[in-house]
């Protein structure tokens, strides 16, 4: 039998249980060879029944010296057994399953699992699985037992039985890793570990067989970024820089700051790409307000020192007005001409704007989407930076940098991601961290809070606009209840504009209005005509309001640490003290727990890790948009030296000239060879996923 076979030519698969297996996702026979347990029952171990201990899962063995069925009631049966050692007894119960009474006879002996409960002086055992086993033949039995995600329809055993006739037959579970990393990393043989994975002899034996197969899932994972990497670079000619000169010097001399060395370092893998042979492909993440904007600015210079264009795309008219602003102070009195253009800029500036960049006038060209429209041209595209880069969409980032030939790509974002993160979902691009802050950046006091200190926050909050500063106010906004959302948040606005800040003018941001009516108000906001703001949804990213002092969060229960961060990020951005005041009455163990970590920890790269522990990462701040592959036995949290192991492992073997595309194509899809075929981009899981 071949593991491509489909699950209906196994022994006991008809075409109902086909049906049912289909529900766990199991079509093939590798389907399901692959469906590993869940979890064991350690039966390896029976306790002396003196020795129990109520709540906790236990495997005794004992003799039958009771049976007694009563019923309470008409329509309820209980079964009660007694079994017995040399230590004490217990007592098996179950309920509304009478026929059990046929397992037991008189000094019989079994063997018992379950959760102990005391009660009616006595330990006993709810619903307890069991095997009839005599002493002699005790040993065989003292496994790791599986347990499986089941679905209507499927018992345990049946699909045990499934399982086995399935091992018993298949013939082609060949070893599919190269042997000396299968030697060189001490891996089980392939079907040894499928086999321990179901009917393991012990703890090490599956420690070893799990190993085996997450190890494997890494490896082709890694294999497949590697390879989809050097598809993109192949046959590309690179705009090869020369080092940094007078230009990109003048710009660092003009800074009112000096770079930090995070900053310097993430400037230097930049200038050591774009001197290259190879057209820079690279992710820059830094924590809120750790200075990726410098890091732009100087990167802008380095292509115009060297004769080409550069274009910054931001995902908010307000992002993109700041950058205009920021770099138009960075190269004030420089040979850098620079520009804006949004959907909002009058049609004739617009047309100059065009005019003079196809020319090759403009050297920096900064905006929002619309510099992805058909009529922008330039005349030699050398470098694409894209902020807040999860923002946009694949075809939006796409659509820019083919308006060059083949330009550098430099994508920035503030959210920090784990190393986890970063060698998986954008593993086929090189990454850089601006660890640490600028100097004179004070940290934000930062406290969570109940009901009962609402009314003082307030106050607080007057004190702080009546001192000339401003306030953020964020409701969650989760889509499923958007509608009751939107009215939380309204009548929150219109609470405090109405009854507690009347005499303060209040602002409020909705996903509901129109993006000209959202810029406008936070527009007003940013000049500071507005004193409170509103929003029902994360604060837009980046936006820079030096006079926002507090940053207070309702429902912050409903936001991710990384979320929390980010909006915690937006205030402590000029001279004065900030806060950050989360407010929730959920008093959930991990609620209280994210909380704690919120006001203990100021480093983003320490807290996105804790996210991802903490919320799984398909949950971590929406990283499930990148449709990760499924991964059965890994666990991209804990088994991080596993991943790395396993990439440095793909990255000799294709070194070597080992071809996996025809078992990546088979685990990922056709579509994963199409996708060789075409465009290849740092969202590839998610293309790959969207075409299976």
């Amino acid at each position: 039998m071949k593991l491509s076979d489909s699950v209906q030519y196994l022994k006991g698969v008809g075409p109902r249980m086909k049906e049912k297996l289909e529900r766990l996702g199991i079509h093939t026979v590798e389907d399901l060879l692959s469906y590993f347990p869940r979890r064991y029952q350690d039966w390896t171990k029976v306790t002396p029944m003196g020795d129990l201990v109520p709540d906790e899962e236990a495997v005794v063995y004992g003799e039958v010296v009771g049976l007694k069925e009563i019923h309470p009631r008409r329509s309820m049966s209980i079964l009660n057994v007694m079994i017995v050692d040399d230590t004490g007894a217990v007592v098996l119960t179950y309920f509304n399953q009478p026929w059990k009474a046929d397992l037991f006879h008189r000094s019989k002996h079994v063997l018992a699992y379950g959760k102990v409960e005391y009660g009616y002086n006595r330990n006993q055992i709810s619903n307890a699985e069991i095997e009839a086993i005599e002493p002699e033949d005790l040993p065989s039995f003292q496994k790791l037992v599986p347990v499986y995600g089941l679905t209507e329809g499927i018992k345990t055993p049946q699909l045990r039985r499934m399982i086995e006739g399935a091992l018993a037959l298949v013939e082609d579970a060949d070893e599919n890793l190269p042997e000396d990393t299968v030697r060189r990393e001490k891996l089980m043989g392939r079907l040894a570990a499928i086999r321990a994975m179901h009917d393991p002899k012990d703890w090490a034996e599956q420690r070893e067989a799990r190993r085996r197969i997450a190890f494997e899932e890494l490896f082709f994972m890694q294999a497949g970024v590697l390879l989809l990497r050097k598809k993109r670079e192949e046959g590309r000619e690179s705009i090869k820089c020369a080092p940094s000169g007078e230009l990109v010097k003048r710009v660092r001399e003009h800074f009112p700051f000096r770079l930090t060395e995070g900053q310097q370092q993430a400037f230097r893998d930049i200038e050591d790409d774009m001197e290259g042979l190879i057209p820079m492909n690279r992710l820059v993440q830094g924590d809120v307000g750790s200075g990726k904007t410098a890091v732009a600015a100087l990167s802008l210079a380095k292509i115009v020192e060297n004769g080409y264009q550069g274009a910054l795309m931001a995902p908010t008219e307000v992002l993109a007005g700041q950058h205009y602003e920021t770099f138009q102070h960075f190269y004030e009195g420089l040979p850098i001409r620079v520009a804006y253009l949004s959907g909002n800029t009058k049609t004739s500036e617009r047309h100059e704007i065009l005019k003079q960049l196809a020319a090759g006038d403009i050297d920096v060209l900064i905006g929002t989407h619309a510099l992805i429209e058909k009529d922008v041209i330039f005349a030699h595209l050398g470098l694409v930076i894209t902020d807040e880069q999860h923002r946009f969409g694949v075809k939006q980032r796409k659509a820019l940098e083919t308006k060059g030939g083949s330009p550098h790509i430099l994508v920035m974002t503030a959210t920090p991601i784990p190393r986890t993160m970063a060698l998986s979902v954008y593993g086929d691009l090189d990454v850089s961290a601006i660890r640490g802050m600028p100097p004179g950046r004070h940290p934000v006091k930062t406290y969570a809070i109940g009901s009962q200190m609402l009314q003082r926050v307030f106050n607080f909050m007057g004190r702080e606009m009546e001192a000339g500063h401003q306030v953020y106010v964020v409701c969650p906004l989760v889509e499923k209840s958007e509608k009751q959302d939107l009215a939380s948040a309204v009548s929150v606005y219109e609470e405090l504009r109405d009854r507690i800040f009347p005499m303060f003018p209040v602002g409020l941001v909705h996903g509901r209005m129109k993006n000209s009516e959202k810029e406008a108000v936070m527009q007003a906001f940013h000049r500071g005509e507005k004193k409170l703001l509103v929003a029902t949804s994360v604060i837009e990213v980046g936006v820079n309001v030096p006079n926002a002092t507090i940053m207070f969060v309702y429902g912050a229960d409903r936001f991710g640490l990384s979320q929390l961060h980010q909006l915690r990020g937006r205030v402590g951005r000029g001279e004065a003290q900030a806060y950050c005041i989360l407010y929730s009455d959920n008093q959930n163990e991990i609620t209280q727990l994210r909380m704690k970590l919120m006001c203990e920890i100021q480093d983003g790269f320490l807290l996105s890790e804790k996210d991802l522990i903490l919320r799984g990462s398909g949950e971590f701040f929406g990283y499930h948009q990148h449709g990760m592959p499924d991964l059965k036995a890994a666990d991209i949290v804990k088994d991080l030296p596993l991943l790395e192991e396993a990439r440095k492992e793909a990255q000799n073997a294709m070194e070597r000239g080992m071809d996996f595309r025809k078992e990546l194509a088979h685990r990922f899809g056709g579509a994963f060879l199409e996708k060789l075929g075409g465009e290849v981009t740092g969202d590839w899981w998610l293309g790959i996923r969207s075409l299976k």
